[in-house]
């Protein structure tokens, strides 16, 4: 099953926020990406159905098995993404909110050769 940008936004945004929170709900994600409620309802359903997550009795985010192993994959692009542009001199701000885009588009080849170039450099 297919999941595309805004379903991998909504994981990354998940675990990112469950670095600094015991548990996520959705008006955690809805506050960080800025969007409104009916949103982010939607979203969650759409997720849950194809199985990237589930929701506890509290009404927390979990995330499954194979949704932490995307959220995981999106970050670890988001970080080296902005980690390789600040290197290139672009400022913190600018490397962050553009490693956010690329991070959805670009090919794993590309990936491993940005990754390779960082661990040389």
């Amino acid at each position: 099953m297919a999941l595309f940008e805004s379903g991998e936004m909504y994981l990354e945004t998940i675990l990112r926020l469950s670095f600094d929170k015991p548990s996520v709900h959705a008006v955690d994600v809805g506050r960080e990406l800025g969007y409104s409620k009916p949103s982010v309802s939607r979203a969650v359903s759409v997720l849950k159905e194809d199985g990237y997550l589930t929701v506890g009795d509290d009404g927390a985010l979990i995330l499954t098995d194979s949704g932490r192993e995307i959220a995981e994959k999106i970050y670890e692009k988001h970080t080296v993404i902005s980690e390789f542009l600040k290197k290139l001199g672009v400022p913190e701000e600018t490397a962050v909110t553009d490693a956010c885009k690329i991070e959805h588009i670009i090919s794993e080849e590309t990936f491993s050769a940005v990754k390779k170039f960082l661990c040389n450099t």
